[in-house]
């Protein structure tokens, strides 16, 4: 009984760094649509999207299902619990990089995002892809040695995040409200990207010792 109950732990985990890894292959993706324009990228993002939400499900469903007949107690409760609330951030992850795939979509054929900016938004979304690389890796390995690297990578991300708001705020800024407007949803869309990362990589950390990683203060 004990030795099935330690399989359903490991394949849950499993599930997790699967959804971690759809997450971070669908915001590569989307800024790949972003970046080139790309409406087929993009509308394949949007609808894959139902994928992850399928896999949420089943996560949550498997989960309950412990709960209920297992009553697992102490540190096989945290396990089950965190998985629970690390699904619904995966989940999340995967439904932003759809939002950012849906900007492209409103603008096509037009880029929702100056020339200028195209760098920027490069550089974020390959922080978002290694944050969820990362977050993959805790999850199929137990190693929450790189939470702190997460966490580093989120504060990364609120930087750029602010210096775009920065650019269209600034008296140089040509490209009119609506692009602004674009601009700071879009960098919003990668910065709760990142900050659902690292809301993994904290519960992981409480999974594993039973403490738990300090929120950062916003910057």
């Amino acid at each position: 009984m004990r030795t099935d109950f330690r399989q359903q732990l490991e394949s849950l985990q499993a599930d997790l760094g699967a959804m971690c890894a759809l997450a971070g292959d669908a915001v590569g993706r989307a800024t790949r649509g972003l970046l080139e324009v790309d409406a087929e990228t993009a509308r394949e993002v949007a609808d894959d999207n139902e994928r992850l939400r399928l896999l949420h499900n089943t996560v949550e469903r498997r989960t309950l299902g412990i709960l209920a007949k297992q009553a697992p107690v102490a540190g096989d409760l945290r396990r089950v619990v965190t998985a629970i609330r690390v699904a619904a951030d995966a989940d999340r992850m995967g439904g932003l990089a759809a939002h950012v795939a849906k900007v492209s979509l409103r603008r096509h054929p037009a880029s929702a995002i100056p020339r200028e900016l195209h760098a920027r938004f490069d550089e974020m979304g390959s922080t978002a892809v290694g944050l969820a690389e990362c977050c993959r890796d805790i999850l199929t390995t137990g190693d929450c040695s790189q939470a702190l690297r997460v966490r580093a990578e989120d504060r990364v991300m609120e930087t750029m995040h602010r210096e775009l708001f920065g650019e269209v705020m600034s008296p140089g800024w040509s490209h009119g409200a609506v692009v602004a407007s674009d601009v700071v949803l879009l960098g919003r869309f990668y910065g709760r990207f990142a900050d659902h990362a690292d809301e993994i990589a904290r519960r992981m950390v409480f999974q594993a010792s039973g403490a738990a990683l300090a929120r950062e203060p916003a910057i």
